[in-house]
């Protein structure tokens, strides 16, 4: 009997493949970085077929390493940037273009004209989702209108356009599966998440033609092979964290620390429509039956960090980070506001951009890196006073995952500013196992969710510290900088 699961876990600055057992433990691993494209400001772009090569190279990596066949993979797993959308060639399968990256600010200008169209409550209550230039549907439109000759051969059912997830299983198995899961599709801002299909109001709106479209599956069920393994399990990075955290009642929470931070609450049957400034989004679709979840979108979480080291060069290893920022109390009265693409949930401003205030002579190298991580902190305290109140919930703890996380001091940090409790897993690559857990279901490997949750185990658990006095200060200086980030 096959004794793995593969989960392939696409993102935004590398491609890896994970190797989980039965027990949920990693067996082996393989990363690809790859490259970021800025053609101009506001503008990110990837190569799909670096994607796909990447990709393709660490199966081979982790086959090797544990020295295993293919035959012994009961399922393959997929996870992968959301909202970044491929448009290619259905015959050839060479791509138009470049893909556009989640973070992409190209469609910003277009956005705000369906905004004050007064199209956005409309989009809204269908998709669950806000106008902005983070979803796909705006990018594909652009690709359609700008690249000579794209939209007489998207007319003529030429042309394919998918997330990454529809790219990569286009590629696995050949061409012949041209499919996205319903959570995937629910970040496109062309699915109706009500009914888990295309929406053809909003097809003609963005002016997309059907065939272009890939057909919506269940994110847990056989849907393809490659080499003969099954692959089973499909979802966007974030839903796939939440389902790798065991989140599987109403009102479990958890927040993924990577290029950017997303929390997602689980909502269960019910889709809460937000009063604040959040998406509502599927969360997972299994024999036809959703479930939905809140989300908000933090835009620049580690990438802030990264920015610090190659941006500013204040230093050579993003690990310096917090060893700089423990060497001082507090920040000194520095705040960050990393609207490095703008501002996602709950403020929503594509054109705002990033700043430092409070910087003075005594500012220091290490006051600003403790900055950092209260900047990437309070976005997060945004997002859960937001869901509280939409959910007319109280979060008892926060789930937490992603490269991030495994920073003791910025999760206490967390802690702190949120007032609440965050508990960290054993396993901190949930996103990856999510994608696993789904594929294994599928197959049997294992029989249930149960099952799965059993797996899960705290590593450590953070208690906030911070006196009631000093958090309001700290938050009213960050409220203030954020207003002036805004455009």
């Amino acid at each position: 009997m096959p004794r793995f699961v593969l989960s392939l876990d696409q993102g935004t600055t590398s491609s890896r493949a994970i190797l989980f057992n039965h027990q949920g433990e990693i067996v082996a691993s393989s990363q690809q970085e790859i490259t970021q494209h800025f053609p101009q400001s506001g503008w990110v772009e990837h190569d799909a077929e670096e994607i796909w090569q990447t990709q393709q190279q660490t199966i081979v990596d982790v086959l090797e390493q544990a020295q295993l066949m293919e035959s012994d993979i009961a399922a393959i797993g997929i996870t992968n940037q959301r909202e970044t959308v491929v448009v290619w060639d259905r015959k050839t399968g060479v791509p138009l273009m470049n893909a556009i990256v989640w973070q992409d600010r190209r469609t910003a200008d277009q956005c705000r004209q369906l905004k004050d169209a007064g199209f956005e409550s409309a989009i809204h209550s269908i998709t669950g989702l806000k106008i902005d230039p983070y979803f796909s549907a705006t990018k594909v439109q652009w690709v359609l209108d700008q690249v000579e000759g794209a939209r007489a051969r998207a007319e003529a059912g030429e042309l394919c356009m998918g997330t990454i997830d529809s790219w990569l299983i286009w590629k696995l198995t050949d061409g012949k599966q041209h499919i996205t899961d319903a959570t995937n599709a629910s970040r496109t801002l062309l699915c109706n998440i009500h009914t888990g299909e295309w929406d053809n109001a909003l097809l003609e709106k963005f002016m997309i033609p059907r065939s272009m479209l890939p057909s919506i599956v269940d994110s847990s069920g056989v849907v393809g092979q490659w080499r003969g393994v099954p692959i089973a399990g499909i979802a966007g990075d974030q839903q796939a964290a939440l389902f790798g955290q065991a989140c599987y009642s109403p009102g479990l929470a958890k927040n993924t620390y990577g290029t950017g931070c997303f929390l997602l609450l689980n909502t269960g049957d019910r889709v809460v429509r937000s009063s604040n400034q959040l998406l509502s989004t599927i969360a997972l679709q299994i024999n036809g039956v959703r479930e939905y979840a809140l989300e908000g979108s933090v835009f620049v979480g580690g990438s802030l960090f990264q920015w610090l080291r190659d941006g500013l060069q204040i230093f050579d290893d993003v690990k310096e980070l917090d060893a700089l920022a423990a060497t001082v109390e507090d920040s000194g009265g520095v705040v960050i506001v990393p609207a490095l693409a703008g501002l996602g949930a709950p403020h929503w401003d594509p054109f705002a951009r990033g700043l430092i205030t409070g910087i003075s002579r005594g500012t220091t190298k290490a006051h600003i890196c403790r900055a950092a991580l209260e900047a990437v902190s309070f976005q997060s305290v945004e997002l859960v006073e937001c869901m509280q109140r939409d959910a007319s919930t109280h979060l008892e703890e926060l789930r937490v995952d992603g490269g991030a996380s495994t920073s003791d001091l910025l999760m206490q940090i967390q802690s702190d500013l949120m007032d609440c409790e965050i508990v960290r897993p054993e396993v901190t690559e949930t996103t990856a196992f999510g994608a696993a857990a789904l594929a294994g279901l599928a197959v049997g490997f294992w029989k249930s969710k149960e099952e799965l949750a059993r797996i899960w185990k705290e590593e450590k658990r953070f208690t906030p510290q911070l006196s009631e006095e000093k958090r309001r200060q700290m938050r009213a200086a960050w409220d203030t900088a954020v207003e002036k980030a805004k455009s």
